[in-house]
């Protein structure tokens, strides 16, 4: 063995497993290096792959195909009623699709080529299909009623969907070669598309070095912003949508309407004395009369021209009788609620009338969607013959038959004013005795409807009571108990003269009122008068209310009309 041999493989080895430290570490770096920089060629299927024809609203797709194509095109219901109208309905027990707009009523019933619009017939191309319960409208109509536009891929069969106004934003790929749309913005994430040379895609958004974007035929992806070049904007034509009929609006002021209750008979109008500033009545005319939809009619020409000499709109009301059982069934079907209309029609064109007032009390909470497709329903037809409509509703509350069963969002979009029936905190059989409005329970009341309805207040109208109730406490086996009868304000205005008694203000209700001793029994009244007046027509200055509705004509002392007039706010013409 030679000296010094042992140092030398000392050495050997150390270079040896240097060598493969460094090489480790080469191919470490080299790993390293290709992972993040070499970019991923996986290809993988744009998430609607199994989508036989799919549809697109801004970067997104319907989870269930169209059918047809051109002309022949069909979209499923539920992507309609998602992306262009979700007030689309689809009828099961008379297996048809009915749509309403300001100014159309189209019914369309599946597999038939005739349909009606607005009751007048028309032809179809195409019906409506039914297909494993999925139903699909044919576009021909659709486009008739709403403004958007619909582009086919002639590639993939893809259909893109556009609104009025909707502005796109188009890049192009102005490389040498396929640009790679991949599922993130990642080169390390899978390629869904190649953007061909000199393609032009729809860009959506921006995420970083990345740009989000859709392929005409409908693949969705991220391309570096280095592949594109931002084209031009596109916007979708906004369509101008006329329509003849205006809402009428008083010319110098707020609405002042009174209801006229009529029960059998009505009034002698020479009794009637002048009411200064009232512009519209509403005499209690119509009423669903069966389950068939026969209405009954109480309407009296004498008293429209009595009216319309004095220059009052006449707006009849029709109520549904507070029958919650005949509501549901002359609810139910496009049928029935179309021959109510009808009927409603052809008394408005027999007396002149200028207006259609709704009055449905008593409803089950389940007809609720069903009240809101008859009064859309109902409201083009009376528009075409240029009569308002105006509808009803009570405060709002946790009661599901008085209150709760009121769509009021829902009716405030299609009527042309909504009456708060802001009456009856305290009711007839009230276990307490109370104020039939008071000024605070009033005023909550319209703040409900404002802020958590979001009704407008142009179209907001208070209804007052000219009514108060006399209320009777005693106690009766140890337990008090409440009794009460409805006064006018003249009668209360008379117990007042014949017991000798001073009104009291109320800071709590905003009201005067006054209470006397009958033996054991305490008499109570909250008093309607010149000072309830008053204040609720400073709360429809205060809302910028649309005006006000008086529950009813003849409960009211003759020196309220003026006191009202005078108290409503005033514009200039």
């Amino acid at each position: 063995m030679l000296k010094g041999s042992e140092p030398l493989k000392s050495s050997k080895k150390i270079i040896l497993v240097t060598a493969l430290g460094l090489g480790m570490l080469a191919a470490g770096a080299a790993t390293y290096l290709f992972q993040q920089f070499v970019p991923n060629r996986t290809h993988v299927d744009p998430d609607f792959h199994t989508i036989s024809k799919p549809v697109f609203y801004e970067g997104n797709y319907n989870s269930t195909s169209a059918i047809g194509e051109k002309e022949g095109l069909k979209l499923p219901l539920e992507l309609v009623q998602k992306w262009i109208d979700p007030n689309i309905i689809y009828e099961k027990s008379t297996d048809s699709v009915i749509i309403t707009t300001k100014d159309k009523v189209l019914r369309m019933k599946t597999t038939e080529l005739s349909a009606l619009m607005n009751e007048k017939p028309l032809s179809l191309s195409f019906p409506v299909e039914k297909k494993d319960e999925t139903i699909y409208l044919p576009i021909e109509p659709l486009k008739q009623l709403y403004p958007f536009e619909i582009r086919e891929s002639a590639k993939s069969g893809a259909i893109l969907l556009f609104k009025q106004g909707d502005i796109i934003h188009w890049g192009k790929h102005a490389g040498k070669k396929v640009a790679e749309l991949r599922t993130e913005g990642s080169i390390k994430a899978p390629i869904v598309s190649e953007i061909a040379v000199d393609e032009q895609v729809m860009i959506l958004s921006t995420e970083g070095d990345w740009y989000k974007v859709q392929q005409e035929s409908g693949p969705i992806g991220f391309v570096r912003k280095s592949e594109l070049t931002q084209d031009h904007d596109e916007t979708i034509p906004v369509q101008t949508q006329t329509s003849s009929y205006v809402s009428w609006k008083p010319i110098t002021g707020k609405l002042n309407m009174t209801w006229e209750h009529v029960i059998s008979k009505n009034p002698d109008t020479s009794k009637i004395v002048d009411m200064p500033g009232l512009q519209v009545v509403s005499p209690t005319w119509f009423s669903v009369a069966d389950s068939e939809g026969k209405i009954s009619n109480l309407a009296d020409a004498a008293y429209v021209k009595w009216a319309q000499d004095r220059n009052y709109q006449v707006w009849a009301l029709f109520s549904n009788g507070f029958d919650a059982d005949r509501t549901t069934k002359v609810l139910s079907t496009y049928d029935l609620r179309m021959k109510m209309i009808k009927q409603l029609l052809g008394f408005a064109q027999t007396y002149k009338l200028q207006g259609i007032n709704i009055d449905f009390e008593n409803v089950y909470l389940k007809d609720k969607e069903n009240l809101v497709q008859f009064v859309r329903e109902l409201t083009p037809f009376m528009h075409e013959q240029g009569l308002s409509v105006t509808i009803d509703v009570t405060p709002k509350s946790t009661n599901e038959m008085w209150s709760m069963f009121y769509d009021r969002p829902a009716l405030a979009e299609v009527v042309d004013y909504m009456m708060l029936m802001a009456y009856d905190e305290y009711w007839a059989t009230s276990p307490k005795s109370g104020s039939v409005s008071s000024l605070p329970w009033t005023e909550r009341s319209i703040t409900a409807l404002l802020t958590t309805d979001k009704v407008p207040p142009s179209k907001l109208v208070l209804g007052v009571p000219f009514y108060t109730r006399q209320w009777t406490e005693e106690t009766k086996n140890g337990k008090l108990t409440a009794t009460s009868k409805t006064l006018t304000m003249s009668a209360a205005q008379a117990i007042i003269n014949e017991k000798k008694l001073t009104p009291t203000f109320l800071a709590d209700t905003g009201q005067n009122y006054v209470e006397y001793k009958d033996g054991d029994k305490l008499i109570r009244i909250w008093l309607e008068d010149e000072i309830s007046i008053k204040a609720r027509a400073a709360l429809v200055a205060k809302y910028d209310l649309a005006g006000v509705a008086s529950w009813r004509r003849g409960f009211e002392l003759p020196a309220s009309w003026q006191v009202l007039k005078d108290a409503l706010p005033t514009v200039k013409p």
